[in-house]
Parts: structure tokens; sequence; C-alpha cells
């Protein structure tokens, strides 16, 4: 994400990816109605429920899912072979160890004994082989990670898998925190046979829509098409439970500032999304007991250009709107306690360059390099399209700034909104998609290789990842050099020398900020880790969803 400046006064535009997609309701009470929901089930008493809005209800198939809202449900479904560590690290997770032969393509994992799934099934070697065979089947959500990437997996014994690669992979370790692991008896007999899957019907995909297969700490128990998840404790859970943790989980679809608000006053809600403006979260902090928590996904905030769309096809047209936004001031007054960008990727990233070179507002520069772009004369007959999430407010801001000093230099800026699940389907088409797109990316896995892989690799245009179509043959190939570079320190440089060719020849993008997510909080009865690390000025970078692993909050509902 990159920045820009106007006056003191302009702001640039902001916006994130999450899905909103629809899912029928699937069996169970569900407690604690709240004034920002319809039809709620009848309170069930004593139960301490974590209560969380999201943009968008969740997709609970992990082979489907992975936008915001359905990684924070996988994380607290599903269990990983690995789990992030707040140091980037992988640590054990379903597998206990693992290792690499000196070939780099192929990784054994040694599994837990005793592990079971929510219906009381042992996880074994099969179900992680199931997993991933599903998830590259069916070729959505996170299988980009492992597609072209995974040749082989199979089951050694009971508690041993084993993973050959097509190609080396350096990060290939820090993807599997990606891989949640399904029971395969479970979705088989779900299983609707009149699917597209030959033998495996439809994968079990209507089923899961409502229902999950998992292992994690909750257990899906009702799923409310735009309306909420609604999960409770899985008793059996292999890490056991501290007395204090959540009895069940509420993702809320609703991000509307006031009935946010409003909830949150009223102690209906635990948690705020992170879409919140600054104002309404200046407003709720104010509320006695409510904190502001601020937490890192490696997230960058973009303003993603079409470099297949006059005018944003000229590179030097490109380089002038990057001088036509006032970073700080986005930064200090629209995104407060999040820096401005350096280059595509979070400083925190490994892998990021240092020394990157940075834009910074400047109309001079923004009108020499106007002068070399081949619309100089004519910018008149070249308007550009900028479309902004009517679901976060702070965006039109920064849409606003940009506009009037793009006017400024001689460019007409036309503004337009639409909700997230438009945006998605206008970017899925190079014809369709603006000018300008505002959309936020974090990182999938913990290298500065999974901005460079999802950004910017050809097989990622027509994503809401990335919207800028670059489809440069030889910038694929030197993506895939990098991330297949097994020695981490070689891996780096090449990432290093990759953010420099993007940054300073491409520029497919203005990096606005490195997006510290913000969500007000009750501190009065909620424990929050990544929250209480904030309070230390330690923010943790770590991968989307995983900062709302529940099973580690704590809740006290006798100080609310």
């Amino acid at each position: 994400m990159s920045k820009s400046t106007f006056k003191r006064t302009a702001s640039f535009f902001l916006v994130f990816v999450l899905i909103t997609l629809t899912l029928s309701g699937c069996g169970s009470k569900e407690p604690a109605a709240s004034s920002g929901e319809q039809n709620a089930p009848t309170p069930v008493a004593q139960e301490k429920v974590m209560r969380v809005s999201v943009s968008g209800t969740p997709k609970i198939d992990p082979a489907v899912g992975m936008d915001y809202s359905s990684c924070i449900a996988f994380v607290n479904l599903y269990d990983s072979l690995v789990f992030p560590a707040n140091d980037g690290s992988m640590e054990p997770a379903l597998a206990e160890k693992w290792e690499v032969d000196e070939s780099g393509l192929n990784y054994t994992f040694y599994l837990q004994k005793g592990i079971k799934f929510h219906n009381g099934d042992e996880i074994k070697a099969d179900d992680v082989v199931f997993s991933i065979n599903r998830l590259m089947t069916i070729g959505e959500g996170f299988a980009y990670l492992f597609s072209g990437v995974v040749k082989d997996a199979s089951a050694v014994d009971d508690y041993t898998v084993k993973f050959t690669l097509e190609k080396t992979f350096g990060p290939f370790v820090s993807t599997l925190a990606r891989l949640y692991v399904l029971n395969k008896d479970e979705v088989m007999q779900n299983i609707n046979k009149e699917g597209s899957y030959g033998e495996f019907g439809d994968y079990g995909r209507e089923w899961m829509i409502t229902h999950d297969a998992g292992s994690g700490p909750y257990v899906a128990k009702e799923l409310q098409q735009q309306g909420y998840l609604y999960a409770t404790k899985y008793d059996e859970y292999y890490k056991g439970w501290d007395k204090d943790a959540p009895d069940a989980i509420r993702l809320i679809d609703n991000t509307e500032g006031a009935t946010i608000r409003t909830m949150l006053g009223n102690k209906e809600l635990e948690i705020t999304d992170m879409w919140q403006s600054t104002e309404n979260l200046q407003a709720m902090s104010k509320i006695p007991g409510v904190s502001i928590a601020v937490y890192s996904t490696g997230s960058i905030q973009n303003m993603m250009l079409n470099t297949k769309k006059a005018p944003t096809d000229d590179v030097n047209f490109r380089k002038a709107l990057s001088y036509l936004f006032d970073y700080k001031m986005i930064a200090d007054k629209i995104f407060p306690e999040s820096p401005v960008a350096k280059g595509l990727a979070c400083t925190t990233t490994p892998g990021h360059k240092e020394d990157i070179f940075t834009y910074s507002f400047d109309l001079e520069k923004a009108k020499e390099y106007l002068q070399k772009s081949k619309y100089a004369g004519s910018l008149e007959q070249y308007p550009v399209e900028l479309l902004v999430n009517t679901d976060v407010a702070d965006h039109e801001k920064v849409a606003l700034a940009f506009q009037a000093a793009a006017s400024q230099a001689g460019i007409k800026v036309n503004i337009s909104k639409a909700p997230w699940i438009s945006i998605t389907d206008q970017v899925s088409k190079v014809d369709t998609t603006p000018n300008i797109v505002c959309i936020n990316v974090p990182v999938h896995y913990n290298e500065v290789g999974s901005m460079l892989e999802t950004r910017y690799h050809s097989k990622a245009v027509g994503t809401w990842e990335q919207a800028e179509w670059v489809q440069d043959k030889v910038l694929d190939a030197e993506i895939e050099d990098a991330i297949a570079t097994v020695d981490q320190e070689e891996r780096y440089e090449k990432y290093k020398r990759l953010q420099d060719k993007i940054v300073n020849e491409i520029v497919p993008t203005v990096w606005l900020v490195e997006l510290n997510e913000r969500s007000a909080y009750q501190s009065d009865y909620v424990y929050w880790p990544a929250a209480e690390s904030a309070k230390e000025g330690k923010y943790i970078n770590i991968l989307m969803g995983y900062h709302f692993y529940f099973h580690d909050f704590k809740l006290y509902p006798e100080k609310m």
C-alpha cells in the first residue's frame, strides 16, 4: 500500500477485501439476541459468548473461502499441521515434527496421536491427504498456494504424511498454516453424488456450506445467511481449556457504524470489525470499559492501477499518480497507527527491502511525469475512474483528497462507489476493472514471497488480490525462481531485487500504508492476546484470522 499528499486536509482511499456470501442455516440454537440482528435465537443463560462483528458471512469450507471473516472461522473450526508463532516462525500443531530431504522436494510430517475431530474420529494421515487433494481439486480459496507446487501427498502410515513437490518451494512449511485438515469419512458421508467431481460427487461442498468437519477449538452450530456464524466450545480439544475461555463465538455480519457503536455500548458486542471509521473508533473509545486494539496481518493498503486500461496503461502516468497522494496525512489522519508504506510489503514481513524507494506528495514531480506520458497533450480525454468500497467509511475521504490533488495536475478523477461483492465482480475482467481500485491485501504466508506471488504473478489476475493486470511473463519467471529457492538468505535477496523492479520500473500500484488494523473491544472484561501485546508497543504481525484464535482469549462476564 502506498501514500499520497494533496493539502494537509486531503485523503486517499483504502479498501479491504472481505467477501459477503450466502450461506444457509445449520441446526442448534444460539445465544444472546442483539440490536444489530434480526430473528436471533433465544439467549442461552450463563454462556460466555464472544461476539465479533465481521464484514461478510464466513464461508466455513476451507476449500472455498479465503476472505477475512472466513479465515477467522477456519482458525477456530479447524487445525493445521503447523501454527504461526508471533515471530513469524511455524510451531508444531497437528504435526509434532517434520523433516525435509536434501533435494528440498520431499517433506515428511509426523502427526500427534490421539487428536480427535469434532465427531470423535481420530485424525489420521489419510485425512491430511484427503484435505490437500480436495483443496487442489476444487481449486478455490488457498488452493493457489499448493497447485503447481505439491506433486503428491501420501500416507506412509496412520501418523506419517509425505509431501512430494513438483519443484522446490522455500516457504512450503509456512503455507501449511493454510491447509486446514478435514475429516475424510465425515465429508464423504455427506457428498451429493450428482456433483461435478467424479467419484467424489460434489466433494461435500453443499453440506459444508453450513457444517464443519474439523477438530478446532469450536464447533459450528448455526450459520445464517447475511446474519452470523455461531459456534460452541469443543470440550475435547487437544490443547485443553482455560476456565475463562469463551464458551461460544458469534461472528456477526454487520459493519454499519451506528449499529456497531450501539451494540458495543449495550455490551451486545465484544469486538468490532476493523472497518470502522476513525471517527467511530474515537467515539467508541469514550464508552466506559472500551479500548482500541491495534494489530497487523502484514497488510498493505493498495491503490491498484489497471495497467491495461488507458490512461493507467502508461508507466509514466502511473508514476505521476504516485506523486499525487499525501501519504503522511493519510497515515496520520485517516489510518492512525498505520505507518506510511515502504514498498509492496510491510517492513516487519521477512524478506522486506529496507532501503526501498518510496514516493511522496510532489505536484511538480507529478506534472513532470505526466509530460513524459503518451497522454500529455490529451488529459481531458482520459478521465481516471476510481472505485471505492461503500462498506468502508474512510475510503471516500482518501478518494476525495486524491481527486482534488489530481485536478491540480490537470487530471479528472471520477469517483464511483460499490459494495464489495460488486467490486470483486468488476475486477474479475480486465475491461471492467476501473483505473484505480483500493484494496487491502495481507500476506498468506509470512514472507514477502506471499505478496509477490498473489499480487504480481499472472496466476492471480482477475482476483480481488490483483486488479493491476500486470501479466508479465518475465516477472512471473523471476517470482517463481525466488520462491523456489530453498536457501533462505538467497531467497530473501531475490525478493529484494524483485521489490526494486516492481516499485521503480513497473509501478503497478500506489502503496499507501502498512495497515495496522484497529478494533474497539470490551477491555474491561475481555482478555485479547494481540491487544495485550499492542499495549506494550508490540504489534504482532501474524497471518490473517489468527489474531482471533479464540481458544487463547478469556472472558470475565462478572467484570461487565
